[in-house]
């Protein structure tokens, strides 16, 4: 198939065009790269051993957007450009819903004018907001506490009514808990600008010796060990989780949602000890309090992803570290 994939040079992306390529597929990544580097798409190429197209667009650009996709002609699409952090939103949310939700709606319009009728999408967890109850089945009421989340949620609503609206339109909202990892080769895996905003890439930091210490915030939860736990996916685990969605697309019009996570629970302070046995290295911390808006306990019911897509998560939480040290060592300081 001939698959478009938006934001292809990203953290997720870029492994994801991994598995494409590595499945036979013809890849087209299309990417402003103003949050990603554009030496990434040379290292999937290098990985995968296959050659694959590049298109410098910005989703607000819509004559331009239009003109890539009539002249690649996709038979699917995935969707994963677009802003992620949830305090920059909260700082900045016109430019979120701008981004996120105008460049969705930009990329829809197109993909509808040229008749691609595939579509898996880059969601997220946050669209839960505060957890009721764990683990969290699709089920679960929906209500983002923050304009990230919100945003998320918009563009899933867009796509169920653009598949109410049009027959043959098959569609999929992947909800990310925490995706860690990087890819074996240690050539490719996550590059935060600045201060990284998850806790994988600030503890790696902390282990290379580029930041003094973590914070980790609380002790005093109600977990086995006091610290937050979250549901930790391997990037790998997700990229496939993507090709078996494409597949879904494949089998019929709908629009349909699934949590990928692994369904297990990591410590922050297990994430500590992992990550210092992976590295060999020291990852001093430092105990400070609770921040507002955090909950104990954020995990996935992957059951429905596990039954529909025939996919689970498989690597633990000694590869996801280990895998993450050997890109991060390899980049240097």
């Amino acid at each position: 198939m001939r698959i478009a994939v938006t934001g292809g040079a990203g953290y997720i992306g870029s492994h994801t065009c991994v598995e494409l390529l590595g499945a036979d597929h013809e890849v087209l990544i299309l990417d402003n790269f103003a949050n990603s580097e554009r030496d990434m798409v040379a290292e999937i190429a290098a990985i995968a051993g296959k050659p694959l197209d590049t298109a410098e667009v910005d989703l607000d650009d819509r004559a331009a957007l239009g003109r890539t996709l009539e002249q690649f002609a996709p038979e699917a699409v995935v969707h994963f450009a677009g802003l992620k952090a949830v305090g920059e939103a909260m700082e900045k949310p016109l430019d979120y819903y701008r981004v996120n939700v105008t460049g969705s709606l930009n990329l829809l319009d197109e993909m509808t004018r040229i008749g691609c009728e595939r579509l898996v999408f880059s969601s997220s967890a946050t669209v839960y907001g505060m957890p009721e109850h764990v683990p969290i089945p699709e089920t679960h009421p929906l209500a983002p506490t923050n304009p990230y989340g919100q945003t998320k949620l918009m563009v899933e609503r867009i796509i169920e009514d653009l598949g109410r609206a049009r027959p043959a339109f098959s569609g999929v909202s992947l909800r990310y808990f925490n995706p860690v990892g990087a890819h074996p080769s240690g050539r490719i895996g996550e590059a935060p600008r600045g201060v990284p905003n998850n806790l994988m890439p600030f503890v790696a930091d902390v282990a290379a010796g580029v930041r003094p210490q973590l914070t980790v915030y609380g002790d005093d939860w109600d977990t086995p060990d006091g610290t937050g736990v979250r549901d930790y996916i391997h990037v790998m685990d997700l990229a496939t989780a993507h090709l078996a969605a494409i597949d879904l697309t494949g089998e019929g019009p709908g629009v349909r949602a699934f949590n990928v996570g692994s369904g297990r629970g990591y410590s922050v302070m297990e994430m500590i000890r992992a990550f210092e046995s992976g590295s060999g290295r020291e990852v001093p911390y430092t105990v400070s309090g609770r921040r507002p808006g955090d909950v104990a306990i954020t995990l996935a019911d992957p059951s429905l992803a596990e039954r529909r897509l025939n996919w689970r998560a498989t690597r633990d939480l000694a590869t996801m570290c280990e895998d993450v040290w050997r890109w991060r060592s390899g980049r240097g300081g």
